[in-house]
C-alpha cells in the first residue's frame, strides 16, 4: 500500500532565488543581454538575464522570443526616452520585488512599467498612487474640519453683535431748539392782551 503524498514547500526559496539572481547581475555573472537606455544624451548600459526580464516583462519576452541570434547568445536591447535612474530602479524591482523611489518618480515608474508591460510594477505603482491620493484627501478633510469651527464662532459673534444692536431701544428724541422757541413766542402772545388790560385798569 502506497503512502499518501506530502507537500514539500519552501517559503524562503522564491526570495532566495531572487537574491541570488540579483547578486549574479550585480557581479556580471551569466548575463546574456545588455539593455542600453538613453535620455537627452545621457546613456548607460545594464547587463541582465534574459530569463528574468522575460519572466517579468511581456515586452522583453516578445523581443527575446522573436530575436535571431547573431554573433553568439549575447544580445542587446536599446530603449530611448528612458532615464537611467528609472531603468536602474526597474531592474532592482524585477530582481528583488521592491525598490525605493522618490514620490515625484512614481508616475514615471508607472509609465515605464506600462511601456515594458511589467504587470507587477504597474500594479504596485497604481496602489501606491492610490494611497498617496487618499492621504492627500484625508489631510484636506482634516484641514477643512479644523477651519469650520472657527468660522462658525466668527459667524455667531457677528450675529450676536447685530442682534444686540437691533434690540437696543432707540434714543429719545429731543425737541429741536427751534420748536421750543416757537412755543415760547406763542405763550408771550397769549400773555400780551392781559398785560394791556392790567395797564388800562
Amino acid at each position: 500500500m502506497e503512502s499518501p503524498p506530502v507537500l514539500l514547500e519552501s517559503k524562503s526559496s522564491p526570495l532566495n532565488l531572487l537574491h541570488e539572481m540579483q547578486q549574479l547581475r550585480l557581479l556580471g555573472h551569466l548575463c546574456d543581454v545588455t539593455v542600453s537606455v538613453e535620455y537627452q544624451g545621457v546613456r548607460a548600459d545594464f547587463p541582465a538575464h534574459k530569463a528574468v526580464l522575460a519572466a517579468t516583462s511581456k515586452f522583453f519576452k516578445e523581443v527575446f522570443l522573436n530575436e535571431k541570434p547573431v554573433d553568439g547568445p549575447r544580445s542587446s536591447v536599446f530603449l530611448d526616452e528612458v532615464q537611467v535612474a528609472d531603468f536602474a530602479s526597474f531592474l532592482e524591482f524585477v530582481y528583488t520585488a521592491r525598490v525605493e523611489v522618490e514620490e515625484d518618480r512614481v508616475q514615471r515608474m508607472l509609465e515605464m512599467a506600462e511601456r515594458l508591460k511589467c504587470l507587477d510594477l504597474s500594479e504596485t505603482c497604481f496602489q501606491l498612487k492610490k494611497q498617496m491620493l487618499e492621504s492627500v484627501l484625508l489631510e484636506l478633510q482634516s484641514f477643512s474640519e479644523s477651519q469650520s469651527p472657527e468660522e462658525e464662532e466668527e459667524e455667531e459673534e457677528e450675529e450676536g453683535g447685530g442682534g444686540a444692536a437691533g434690540n437696543a431701544a432707540p434714543p429719545e428724541r429731543e425737541d429741536p431748539p427751534e420748536s421750543s422757541q416757537a412755543e415760547e413766542r406763542a405763550d408771550k402772545k397769549k400773555e400780551a392782551p392781559y398785560s394791556k388790560i392790567r395797564r388800562a385798569s
